[in-house]
């Protein structure tokens, strides 16, 4: 089979990791021709194809895929899609993200490609926006899903926002969970001790970890203003911030401001494959971002046997089970995030329990090789609709 996968950019995230990981599969489990077809990896969240995390993947950057409107460039970046779509041939188009995904699957169509799938990794039009710009995007997902055969989303909470909007209907959406490579998260209890000592915290300390870009609706500044009064309760508490972006200067100011900078540890820009360690250093994760298709730290934290606390929104509860894997609470409540996330600290065998509980739900599930194989699967099926073999 032949497979394009067009994606705006590869920076460090879950939507390009999901991106690879299939891409990666595809290549050396299926034996299938893969091209990655990329923007470049442009802002503060690192490069994902650096150090040799592409392997053998042919990757093929077109310099005015960008992720900012810009209808001269973009028009350059439609031409070029087409032009290599066409030199390519594939069989199935599959593409990410709401500039790539608009601008490929239109190229993909107009050249006639048998299958053109996309995956929503999170809507482009939410709650937060302006009327306007959420009709547009609204607008723009619909024009574009009638260049398209299939949608994939990572949440069934995902799906239900797509059949509610009217952007495709039901028979053409599948949610397949985003996959990852589960061993080393199943595993990082090994390395806990160690990671605790290189990142010097303290014997008896509580760590509350969170996985995220420092940018906006991920939801730092509700955990910062959370703080004073868990670390009332529990003095022995840290907050270990995973991620950079934009927001970093201000968030440490209002930290500053605030006299908690003892109580956060900024790790900066993480490589994914280290992620594990600093897992391994939790004790719990909160995740109380406003919006994402379902947040790969979620299932990571869990899978590595770390109870979870989140916000409610979009595909949280699909693996924050309220009481048996964490805590779900409504978004931007404070107050209540300082209380369940007090009730964790306060209580070492319940955080076993729901991690343990975690772990066994969610580590097949997420898998890269079960998401590829259900991918592969839509592939075919797709295929065989338009009287091709796989």
């Amino acid at each position: 089979m032949r497979v394009a996968h067009v994606i705006t950019r590869m920076i460090v995230g879950g939507a390009q990791e999901n991106t690879l990981f299939n891409c990666l599969d595809l290549l050396n489990d299926y034996h299938d021709d893969v091209l990655l077809i990329t923007g470049p990896a442009l802002g503060p969240e690192g490069r994902l194809l650096e150090q040799g995390r592409a392997g053998g993947l042919n990757v093929e950057v077109i310099d005015s895929l960008r992720r900012a409107i810009h209808p001269m460039r973009d028009g350059n970046a439609y031409a070029e899609l087409r032009k290599t779509i066409k030199l390519f041939k594939p069989d199935v188009v599959h593409t990410h993200s709401a500039k790539g995904g608009i601008l490929g699957r239109a190229a993909a169509w107009n050249e006639r490609v048998p299958a053109i799938v996309h995956t929503v990794h999170g809507a482009p039009f939410h709650p937060y926006q302006s009327l306007l710009a959420r009709s547009f995007y609204r607008s723009c997902e619909r024009w574009a899903a009638k260049r398209c055969h299939h949608l994939i989303t990572v949440a069934e909470a995902m799906k239900q926002l797509l059949l509610d909007n009217r952007i495709m209907p039901a028979s053409q959406i599948s949610t397949i969970y985003s996959g990852m490579d589960v061993e080393p998260f199943v595993q990082c209890h090994l390395l806990r001790e160690a990671a605790r000592r290189e990142f010097g915290i303290p014997d008896g300390t509580v760590i509350v970890g969170k996985i995220a870009r420092l940018f906006e609706l991920k939801g730092h500044e509700y955990l910062i203003a959370a703080a004073p009064k868990i670390i009332a309760q529990q003095p022995n508490i840290r907050f270990l911030l995973v991620g950079d972006g934009l927001l970093r200067k201000q968030l440490e100011r209002q930290i500053d401001e605030a006299g908690l900078s003892k109580y956060f540890i900024f790790t900066g820009l993480v490589a994914p494959e280290s992620i594990p360690r600093y897992v391994a250093a939790m004790d719990m994760l909160v995740h109380c971002s406003l919006r994402e298709g379902l947040a790969r730290a979620l299932p990571q934290a869990l899978i590595a046997g770390k109870p979870v606390v989140s916000f409610d929104i979009d595909g949280a509860r699909e693996v924050c089970i309220h009481q048996e894997t964490g805590i779900l609470l409504p978004p931007k409540s404070i107050s209540e995030l300082s209380d369940a996330v007090v009730l964790l600290a306060q209580n070492s065998e319940l955080r076993e329990s729901w991690g343990r509980a975690g772990q066994g739900r969610f580590t097949e599930k997420f898998r890269h090789q079960t998401m590829t194989a259900m991918i592969r699967k839509l592939y075919e099926t797709l295929l065989a609709g338009k009287g091709q073999g796989s």
